[in-house]
């Protein structure tokens, strides 16, 4: 019953849905670093990839090295494989494993590192305490997600369908007021995951937006509305201070200068990491998967007396006094009930055979009544009287054909139903 109702196993579903994300970021802010100097942030700056994929990184904090070019510098003092204190330790030719360049065969006694050949100089820096991007709090996501399941020919969408153009543009996520709003402002959506702003914009994270569409196609398609889910997936609380905390990468913008030479600004930038995850499933009824979880469900309801009568019988403390009351009384009724189908059974007999021999005697006695008279004489005195004389006068050769003759015709009155005791029993009584 409950799988039958509460998980409607009366239903045919689909959970292969197909989806499609898009998404778009809204919102400015202006910086001011020793490196860089002030800066003004867009989306088309902070967003990476720009073109608004499910998967999309909003820069929270960044560290920037300006003016690079190609040339020897020594290589960062952070980077294991470039320390030295001889030149044959600095390799020619040999790149400098987790560095930025190719070794020289030079070792910089100023640095204690070996010089390399790379975008000058190196990177530098230390990490900002605070996020340089403070206000991206207040940025908004705008998630537009389109989902069919094409078992059931349905399609739909988080968003409202409204010709309000200014809809879009003044609404908020709310679960009980604007389910069908998309869009969320990233300080909600980091502050339902459990973890402030400030957790996660200095050293970065990564969160997870769930979408999970669970429609029953038995009702009307308003039913079917997106509930979404907010998580965060990069690390616990435990792993904030560690090395493996936060979520950062590079990159570099080139530019050429007055004379034509290459240069760039390289970007070690700290932010949070979005990914909308799609889920759901659809159910229909069928009739097929109707009967199959009908017929399992009475199927195992005759399990379940199976295994209470094994718990009963073998497993409970008291399971010889339940095992005798379920087996005793069935066999002394059985028993009873057979003993007196046999002794009625042996007493038929005993009173058929007595009155089977009875009968044969009664038809023996009167055999030879029957052979002496064999047709209808009205002189019953005359007929008994020369009994004695009849019997001696035969011979011995017609004695037996007499007796064949009268047990044949005995056996085919028999075969008739006709008694030949009761014939005589006139001849007896006078």
């Amino acid at each position: 019953m409950w799988v039958f109702l509460w998980k409607k196993g009366y239903q045919e579903t689909e959970e292969a849905i197909q989806s499609s994300v898009i998404t778009k970021l809204k919102g400015v802010d202006l910086t001011n670093s020793s490196q860089s100097g002030l800066q003004l942030w867009g989306a088309e700056d902070y967003v990476i990839p720009p073109q608004g994929e499910r998967i999309f990184f909003i820069v929270t904090n960044y560290i920037v090295t300006p003016d690079q070019r190609l040339g020897y510098c020594p290589e960062s003092p952070k980077v294991p494989d470039g320390l030295c204190n001889y030149d044959n330790e600095c390799v020619e030719g040999e790149s400098v494993i987790a560095g930025h360049g190719v070794k020289t065969g030079l070792c910089i006694n100023d640095t204690g590192t070996c010089e390399i050949y790379a975008w000058c100089p190196v990177e530098h820096g230390q990490t900002p305490s605070e996020p340089l991007l403070s206000k991206a709090e207040n940025f908004t996501v705008y998630v537009k997600n389109f989902i069919k399941f094409p078992k059931f020919a349905f399609s739909k969408s988080n968003v409202l369908p409204t010709a309000n153009r200014t809809y879009l543009k003044t609404c908020r996520y709310d679960k009980e007021h604007h389910p069908y709003c998309p869009i969320f402002l990233v300080r909600d959506v980091i502050n339902w995951t459990g973890y402030s702003f400030q957790d996660l914009a200095t050293k970065g994270g990564s969160i997870g937006v769930g979408i999970e569409w669970n429609c029953d196609l038995d009702k009307d398609e308003s039913q079917c509305n997106p509930e979404y889910s907010f998580t965060r997936l990069d690390s616990s609380k435990h792993s904030q201070n560690s090395v493996i905390g936060g979520y950062n990468f590079r990159f570099a913008r080139y530019y050429n200068d007055a004379a034509g030479q290459p240069y760039r600004n390289l970007f070690k930038v700290y932010g949070i990491r979005f990914d909308i995850l799609v889920n759901g499933k659809a159910g229909k009824f069928s009739i097929i998967p109707t009967v199959i979880n009908i017929g399992s469900g009475l199927a195992l309801m005759g399990a379940g007396v199976f295994v209470c009568d094994m718990i009963l019988l073998y497993m409970m403390s008291k399971s010889s006094f339940y095992r005798e009351t379920k087996f005793e009384a069935v066999t002394k009724k059985q028993s009873g009930k057979h003993r007196e189908r046999k002794h009625v059974r042996h007493h038929g007999h005993h009173r058929q055979d007595g009155r089977h021999r009875r009968e044969e005697k009664q038809a023996t006695e009167t055999y030879p009544l029957t052979s002496v008279s064999c047709q209808p004489n009205n002189n019953p005195e005359r007929q008994i009287q020369p009994t004695g004389s009849a019997l001696k006068t035969h011979s011995p050769e017609r004695k037996p054909q007499g007796t064949v003759s009268f047990r044949t015709q005995h056996a085919t009155e028999k075969q008739k139903n006709i008694s030949p005791v009761s014939t005589l029993r006139p001849q007896h009584n006078q």
